[in-house]
Parts: structure tokens; sequence; C-alpha cells
């Protein structure tokens, strides 16, 4: 009798994001730059060109695709993107400024936030928003509640003087 398959695949999370690009080849390349992922897998479509590839950043995997190959738009089609991939890494402040310097283009620069990381944001070349942490602090609640309404009072005082 075989062996029972598991669900989730060994070094696979329940989670896993998909990416579609303009570019896979070159998508590749740039998260082996900015995030020191590691190539599991590609295949080849009938095209020659990438049609999947499978990355593992840190402990996670995160699937590529080109947008001709799946139902998923790209950012630029799309003229944007509605989600952030949230990686938290041990160093922010040095893996951030290696992903601008592979081609990233800065959201929102670095800064200790008031729920304990020390976070920003960042575009990488294809269009995807990536929110870099590392968690700096152990907030409790109810002191994270009230840094959260000092920072909103303080961002609703500066939207009013811009």
């Amino acid at each position: 009798m075989p062996a029972k398959v598991k669900a989730v695949p060994k070094g696979y999370r329940t989670v896993t994001p998909y990416l579609a690009v303009q570019d896979v080849a070159r998508a590749i390349e740039y998260y082996k730059r900015a995030f020191a992922a590691q190539e599991l897998m590609r295949m080849q479509g009938p095209d020659g060109n990438i049609s999947h590839a499978e990355l593992k950043i840190g402990d996670s995997v995160i699937m590529l695709g080109g947008a001709s190959d799946t139902a998923l738009r790209t950012p630029q089609a799309l003229g944007g993107t509605s989600v952030s991939i949230f990686l938290y890494v041990k160093d922010v402040d040095s893996i951030f400024k290696q992903a601008l310097s592979a081609g990233a283009k800065e959201i929102q620069p670095l800064a200790n936030m008031f729920w304990g990381d020390r976070y920003g944001r960042l575009a990488d070349p294809f269009g995807h928003s990536w929110s870099l942490a590392t968690h700096v602090e152990d907030v409790a609640p109810d002191e994270m509640a009230r840094r959260a309404q000092e920072a909103m009072k303080a961002a609703r005082r500066a939207q009013a003087a811009g």
C-alpha cells in the first residue's frame, strides 16, 4: 500500500503567495539579489519562457508565473497592486537597502513603529508591494492601543498641516 501523501508538501506553508510577473527569469534574479531567495524550481512553457517558478525566501515559498500563463494580472496590467507581501527578516535595515540596490523603489522609509516592528515598504521592479520588518519590541495590547491612538492623532495633524 502506498504511503499517505501530505496535504501540504514538505517545505511549504498553508498559504503561499503566487506573483504574476511580466518576466519570470528577471524576477527570479531580482528576488535572489534583493532577498537572498533560493530557486527551488522552474518550468519552461511551450514558448520557451518560464511559465512557473518557485523560490524560497527565509522559511517560506513564493511562486511566480507569467501573466499570460495564469488567470492573474500583473500590477502593470492593473495599474497597481492590491496586495503587499509582509516579510520578516533579522536585519531589516540591511535587507531594505539590499532590495533598493537591486532595483526596488521606496514607498515608506524604515521607522520604528508603535506595534513593535522596525518597518518600511517598497515596490519591487515588477510592481509588487513588499512590507519589510524586524520585530524589535514586544508590546502589550493596552500599550499598543495607546500608541496606535497617538500615531493616528499625529497622522491627522500632519495631514491637516500638509
